[in-house]
């Protein structure tokens, strides 16, 4: 491989010379940047980025952490973070924390140590005084950490709201509630969204919410008990597409109908929600325009430029499939 001597050599100039032009960095009259620019392209040389980042304190990377890969929100949403920051000449250090503070903390350390420009987290952990101790931009997605910092999500109470009214406006008349985690506020919002549509009922009961903690497994076991404590329930609002999911296979396994005798809806839009059967129902998050967003944002950031808004809300959609549909209203009784 050629060196950045060989390419001072050909081009009959100082390596400092075609460092200057490598980095952009000084003075170098334009016949002089021709010769190195022609020295490079017949030697095809290519800089140690690892040096040009020790150079620099640069690298035109940027960090994603995310707190559970097998969440299929986490890689659909690394998928738009991927392609934008490609399209704005960054490379994306990916890295799975698995909940994990210690994990956490330590893929921070080996970004820092990558000299990564700038990060984008997902964390119900990392704390303010942890970023400003960063001393690079960080930009939150999906889970708000302080005000001060830059952020992306969704209108998770409404959205939640709109979702358990859905279901009533298509007949139901007790629906549960299938949360995510206490610690996360993006859960709690959305238990406070099902709350508002439903909380003052004269059905309701704090035991019609169950911990599904946004895990398949977890739902189907709290789907079970919830239809067995409460057998009249005809319809279930899930914080996440993965729960939902979850809620229909319970459903099918004591052999209660969907959507005929119980309507289920999700919150997310995750591609898996078209493979269930029947065909989930879910409020979609604009999945791939929040990943366009979060690392737009953290471009601006990185590179100085003005930014209009560090707090974006965006807004979610209904998508109605199969899992819902309208509901008998003629249930005597109730």
């Amino acid at each position: 491989m050629a060196t950045i001597r060989d390419v001072a050599k050909k081009a009959g100039v100082s390596v400092a010379t075609v460092s200057r032009v490598l980095n952009s960095n000084g003075y170098v009259n334009n016949e002089t940047k021709k010769k190195v620019d022609e020295a490079i392209r017949q030697l095809n040389y290519k800089p140690n980025a690892v040096a040009r980042s020790l150079y620099k304190k640069t690298s035109k990377t940027i960090g994603l952490i995310v707190p559970d890969i097998v969440n299929p929100f986490f890689p659909e949403l690394a998928r738009a973070v991927e392609d934008t920051a490609h399209k704005k000449g960054y490379n994306v250090f990916f890295c799975n924390t698995d909940e994990n503070v210690e994990k956490e903390e330590h893929y921070l350390e080996i970004l820092l140590q990558k000299y990564v420009d700038g990060v984008i987290v997902a964390s119900n952990t990392l704390t303010a005084e942890k970023v400003k101790e960063l001393n690079i931009p960080v930009v939150s997605i999906d889970r708000k950490i302080t005000a001060e910092i830059p952020t992306v999500v969704v209108k998770n109470k409404e959205g939640a709201q709109k979702a358990t009214s859905y279901l009533k406006e298509i007949g139901c008349e007790r629906i549960a509630h299938l949360r995510g985690p206490h610690h996360i506020d993006n859960a709690n919002e959305r238990v406070d969204g099902y709350l508002e549509e439903v909380g003052s009922a004269p059905w309701f009961q704090s035991s019609y919410i169950a911990d599904g903690n946004y895990v398949m497994k977890t739902a189907i076991q709290s789907t079970l008990e919830l239809l067995e404590r409460h057998p009249e329930i005809d319809g279930i609002f899930a914080a996440n597409d993965v729960m939902a999911i979850g809620a229909i296979k319970a459903a099918h396994r004591i052999g209660k109908k969907v959507p005929e005798e119980l309507a289920i809806i999700g919150f997310d839009g995750i591609s898996m929600a078209e493979a269930t059967t029947p065909e989930l129902t879910t409020f979609a998050q604009p999945i791939y325009d929040m990943g366009t967003a979060v690392t737009d944002l953290l471009v601006k950031l990185i590179e100085k430029k003005p930014v209009e808004r560090t707090f974006l809300e965006l807004e979610v959609a209904l998508i109605e499939r199969e899992s819902t549909r309208k509901q008998n209203n003629n249930k005597g009784g109730r």
